[in-house]
């Protein structure tokens, strides 16, 4: 049987994008097309992440852009080109909102979607009205959404009458085997972090991502100062860059956390996920999350993870892997960090066989779900 050919219209490529979009190749015929040449936030080898990819990839660049919303001209030259039978937007966007009015006027027939990444807490606390009427609007009009998790596909369908089928939950997730496919590699750097940064019998909480205030990174310090100034042999590591770094120094100072608090910069690849084998537990505090791609790393690396409940991967949290906590209440995040105290190990020799993989495994379910797609 032939595959259905799909066509996506996506921002741009992200590391934790390239496991999903081969494994749709396989059950598609794929192409996508990124409307920006790298992300705009957070630049990224774009080099390394292509030379990954098992599927045609393409690029529309020109075309006007509005306080962060972008619309690309040529869209309709590349469905007509490519001729798909299932088109997928992304977000309540310019482009789903053009994918719809193409299909309204009957200039295309496709089946279109959209990807939509938001966490249950932002299904509930929609960030504009202007958002709120194009969420509206558009899911009346969609074949189709994909989400992240079973709550937010169980928000869409008693809110707005969706079907199941109508509704595919495949959530940010990367292939175990293929992060975790170079021992001997990730272990060597992870010695090195060891003895650069004195990590050893100390125990490591590690951060990763951009320092912005979404990630509430301030407020889990301030929280968790006293904690750290009082547990001798304990370290934060916050790897990542961002505009909030001058507030991180200040606090840092400020608290005399010089020592406790570690901040070595942006790391991408082998070199990002080398930190993850030299910590104890792994912190997401974000007051706004999508999802969270850093979760799913840290426990394919056999980190347990301290989880927001802003983030949609809080779905991957569960009583073997982690805890969920809430960021905003200074109690309960000081009663979960206390409870990863009494539970960590310190960092000792850098040994991956033993820190398996705490991710189960999500093929069957990625299969089944995107099959929906695949038959009339």
């Amino acid at each position: 049987m032939n595959k259905k050919k799909l066509l996506i219209f996506h921002p741009a490529l992200a590391p934790y994008r390239v496991d999903q979009f081969n494994a749709l190749s396989l059950l598609f015929e794929l192409e996508v097309v990124f409307l920006y040449d790298n992300l705009w936030s957070y630049k990224m080898d774009q080099s390394r992440l292509l030379s990954q990819l098992n599927f045609k990839v393409s690029w529309l660049l020109k075309g006007p852009r509005y306080k962060g919303r972008v619309f690309r001209f040529g869209m309709l030259k590349k469905i007509r080109t490519i001729n798909p039978d299932i088109i997928i937007g992304y977000e309540y966007s310019f482009t789903t909102q053009y994918l719809i009015l193409l299909k309204r006027l009957g200039i295309i027939r496709q089946e279109i979607g959209s990807v939509i990444d938001d966490s249950i807490d932002i299904c509930h606390h929609v960030q504009s009205r202007v958002r709120s009427q194009a969420r509206k609007y558009a899911v009346k009009q969609l074949d189709f959404l994909v989400v992240n998790s079973d709550k937010v596909s169980q928000f869409y369908q008693d809110t707005f009458g969706l079907g199941d089928h109508q509704v595919i939950i495949s959530p940010l997730l990367q292939d175990p085997e293929k992060l975790r496919s170079k021992p001997a590699e990730l272990e060597s750097v992870a010695e090195k972090y060891i003895q650069k940064y004195n990590l050893y019998e100390k125990r490591v909480w590690l951060f990763v991502g951009r320092f912005i205030p979404e990630k509430a990174l301030p407020n889990f310090l301030i929280t968790f100062n006293s904690i750290l100034l009082e547990q001798k042999d304990t370290i934060f590591v916050v790897v990542g860059e961002g505009d909030e770094i001058q507030t991180l120094k200040a606090i840092i100072q400020e608290k005399h956390l010089e020592e406790k608090v570690i901040l070595p910069g942006k790391y991408e690849g082998q070199e990002l996920y080398a930190w993850y084998l030299c910590a104890s537990v792994f912190v997401l505090p974000s007051v706004s999350e999508t999802f969270g791609a850093v979760v799913n790393e840290a426990l394919i690396f056999g980190l347990k993870v301290l989880c927001s409940q802003y983030a949609g991967a809080s779905c991957l949290i569960n009583s073997d892997n982690g805890l969920i906590f809430n960021p905003l209440d200074e109690k309960d995040t000081k009663t979960k960090i206390n409870l990863f105290m009494a539970a960590i190990e310190p960092v000792r020799t850098v040994d991956m066989t033993k820190k398996p993989s705490l991710m189960g495994s999500h093929e069957q379910q990625f299969s089944n779900e995107w099959r929906k797609l695949m038959y009339d």
